[in-house]
């Protein structure tokens, strides 16, 4: 049978995008190639015309606008294949950011599949149940730590006032102290004026003794 009729011929995978503009990006150096070559070329032919004359100079000229020629038909064509290869890699950018498109949609139907039923386990009303039970826990706490850090021994009446004058006396005293010192008086409250009176008998007879060794009354 396959002598009568022949085996079906298994047609080829079309070439990748890569490949194409592989292939393209090739033919596009290779015409680079070629254009350098021949601006070598015309470097020489334009040295030559310099000194050429008469039939060497018509020569030279030929073979000039000849090279020229090709240079601009490999510039067309060069020209033509850097569009095919821009287009390939575009086509190529468009595939894979479709690919991303639908990777990225793929991943959001998952999210707010998961999403919703996470959703079902919430019941707002308990949840705003117990926000209110936390607030009202922690107004109590409050009002608790206020009520243990009040103080019981400090009277409420004191005048402000009071305190600071007598606060400034204080310092007052403790300048006039220091200022003493430095000086090498005896304190205020050293001063004869300010020490108790001596009793009249004197210390002797504050301490006077019977024949025992007792003190008398």
């Amino acid at each position: 049978m396959k002598r009568l009729f022949g085996s079906k011929k298994e047609v080829p995978p079309p070439p990748t995008l890569d490949e194409a503009g592989g292939n393209v990006g090739g033919r596009v150096d290779a015409l680079d190639a070629k254009i350098k070559k021949l601006d070598s070329e015309l470097r020489g032919h334009k040295e030559k015309l310099k000194t050429a004359k008469g039939g060497a100079k018509q020569l030279a000229t030929k073979r000039a606008m000849a090279c020229l020629k090709k240079k601009r038909m490999y510039e067309t064509q060069r020209d033509q294949l850097a569009n095919q290869q821009f287009n390939i890699e575009q086509a190529g950018f468009a595939i894979e950011s479709a690919k991303d498109t639908v990777t990225t949609v793929s991943a959001m139907k998952a999210a707010n599949t998961q999403l919703k039923k996470q959703y079902k386990e919430f019941n707002i009303d308990e949840i705003e149940d117990m926000t209110d039970d936390l607030a009202d826990m922690m107004e109590d706490m409050s009002e608790i730590n206020e009520a243990m850090g009040r103080s019981y021994a400090c009277p409420d009446d004191i005048d402000e006032g009071d305190l600071e004058a007598e606060l400034d006396l204080l310092g007052e005293e403790l300048e006039a102290e220091e200022l003493e010192m430095e000086s090498g008086a005896a304190p205020s409250y050293l001063q004869p004026e300010n020490m108790p009176e001596t009793p009249a008998g004197g210390l002797e007879e504050e301490n006077k003794e019977d024949e025992f060794g007792l003190p008398q009354a």
